[in-house]
C-alpha cells in the first residue's frame, strides 16, 4: 500500500492563504501543511491549527519572504526584509550561522506556538541550495524532524521515497504554462499509479483563497484557488478517497 502526504506550502502567509489550506484539508484530500513563522498570517494560522488536531504542520523555513525573525543577520536581509529569490539563483554567499540561527528561530517560534511540527521544508526550496542544505541537516538533527526530500543531503535525514514535485499544474489552466510535457489527465493517471506503487510519497500544492496580501505579494496567484477546488471536488480527489492501495498520512506517520 502506498502512503501518501498532501502538503500545501505557505500557512501563515495570510488569512487567505490559510483558509484555502483549511478548506482544502476539512472538504478534501488534503492532509498536511507547512507554517511561515515570519508572516503576517501566523497566529492567524495557529488559531486554525488549534481546532484541527489531526492536520500535520511542518515549519516553512522562509529565506525569500517578508523579514527575519532575528536582528543580527545582516547577510541575509536588504533593507530590513529577506533578500529575494534571485540572489540565490546564481553563486551566493551568506553567514551560515546567521542562516542556523534564523531557520532556529523560525522552529522555535513554531514550538512556542503549541505546534509540534511533524517536518521541515523551505520557501522556494531554499533548504535545497549550496552550503544551506547541511543547515537544514544540523535542524532537522537537532529536533529529529523528516525533511522534503528534494535535495542531494536527503538520505541524511528522514524523508519519503518520492517527492512530486509538479502537482501545481492541477491549478494553471493553460497547458503551456505547466511544467508537465503531457497531457493533464494521462499525468494524474500516471500519478495515481505510482502512488500506489511508491511506498511513501509527498505531493507539493499551494492552495489558497486570494487576499490582498497574496496579490501583492506573490507572483503565484490564480493557480492556487483552482488547486482548493481540485483538492476537493476533482475525480482524483475522489479517486484516492477510496483507493485501497493509498493510505492518506501525514509525516508524523513515517
Amino acid at each position: 500500500m502506498g502512503k501518501v502526504i498532501i502538503n500545501s506550502d505557505d500557512f501563515g502567509y495570510s488569512r487567505g492563504v490559510n483558509y484555502g489550506i483549511v478548506d482544502a484539508y476539512q472538504k478534501g484530500i488534503l492532509t498536511s501543511t507547512t507554517l511561515m513563522a515570519n508572516m503576517p498570517g501566523f497566529q492567524h494560522a495557529v488559531e486554525l491549527k488549534k481546532k484541527l488536531p489531526n492536520l500535520g504542520v511542518g515549519v516553512h523555513l522562509t529565506l525569500t519572504c517578508g523579514k527575519p525573525l532575528l536582528k543580527n543577520v545582516a547577510t541575509l536581509t536588504e533593507n530590513g526584509v529577506f533578500k529575494k529569490l534571485s540572489f540565490y539563483q546564481s553563486n551566493f554567499e551568506i553567514d551560515s550561522e546567521e542562516l542556523y540561527q534564523e531557520w532556529n528561530a523560525q522552529i522555535q517560534k513554531v514550538y512556542a506556538s503549541g505546534i509540534v511540527p511533524t517536518h521541515l521544508d523551505s520557501h522556494h526550496h531554499t533548504h535545497t541550495f549550496g552550503e544551506n542544505q547541511q543547515v537544514v541537516v544540523e535542524l532537522a538533527k537537532k529536533y529529529n524532524l523528516p525533511v522534503r526530500g528534494n535535495f542531494e543531503l536527503k538520505n541524511q535525514v528522514r524523508h519519503v521515497e518520492y517527492f512530486e514535485k509538479c502537482f501545481d499544474d492541477v491549478g494553471i489552466e493553460n497547458p503551456a504554462d505547466r511544467q508537465i510535457n503531457i497531457d493533464l489527465d494521462k499525468y494524474l493517471e500516471q500519478l495515481l499509479e505510482k502512488l500506489r506503487t511508491t511506498e511513501t510519497t509527498e505531493i507539493m500544492c499551494h492552495t489558497a483563497y486570494i487576499d490582498k496580501e497574496l496579490l501583492e505579494g506573490s507572483s503565484f496567484v490564480f493557480p492556487r484557488v483552482n488547486q482548493v477546488e481540485f483538492l476537493i471536488y476533482s475525480k482524483f480527489a475522489e479517486s484516492l478517497k477510496i483507493d485501497k492501495e493509498i493510505e492518506l498520512i501525514t509525516y508524523s506517520d513515517i
